[in-house]
């Protein structure tokens, strides 16, 4: 069982989500750009979501 190692936890993309996403798009993520945006705006939640409390 392979078990996907999550970077966000509020939208779960994980760290192979996010390194594909950056290939595709000439290095730049923008699932990234999207977690930093939410994030700005409160909408993210991964300090309760995350088992780490980050």
């Amino acid at each position: 069982m392979c078990m996907k190692k999550l970077i966000c936890y509020c939208f779960g993309y994980s760290e192979a989500d996010i390194i594909k996403d950056a290939q595709e798009n000439q290095g730049t993520s923008l699932i990234m750009e999207q977690i930093l945006s939410e994030k700005k705006k409160g909408s993210c939640n991964c300090a309760v979501n995350n088992p780490l409390g980050r």
